[in-house]
């Protein structure tokens, strides 16, 4: 069993969940769910120590996997991260690090970038 950090990627795009796999598969265990429909049943069966959400889904976005996982008593706990497409790393620093009230990074991050937003919302994590 590896001693790595699991984390959840759900994104809808197969390209950007292979890319982001691939930068963090040396820091972190990685699991990866492109159905966002299927985020809850996944991150109960993987019990994640942190989700990684694209925010902008067809069928259920970040926020209704967020809502999901914060309504059952066995994901609630469960740190997030929203990931997104829509800003620039730059412009996610002018706003202060958060995206619709989650802690965020973009998807044009660089590793280190990533891996430090990961890192300071897992401290955070009591468990």
């Amino acid at each position: 069993m590896s001693d790595l950090k699991r984390i959840l990627i759900v994104d809808d795009d197969e390209h950007i969940l292979s890319l982001l796999a691939a930068k963090l598969a040396s820091h972190y265990e990685i699991h990866t769910l492109s159905d966002p429909t299927q985020a809850l049943a996944a991150a109960r069966k993987t019990q994640p120590h942190l989700l990684l959400c694209d925010i902008d889904m067809p069928e259920m976005g970040g926020g209704d996997v967020v809502a999901a996982l914060t309504e059952d008593g066995r994901t609630q706990s469960i740190p997030v991260v929203y990931l997104s497409g829509m800003v620039s790393p730059d412009e996610l620093t002018d706003l202060g690090g958060y995206v619709s009230g989650k802690p965020g990074v973009s998807k044009r991050s660089s590793v280190k970038q990533l891996v430090a937003v990961i890192e300071r919302e897992l401290q955070r994590d009591p468990a």
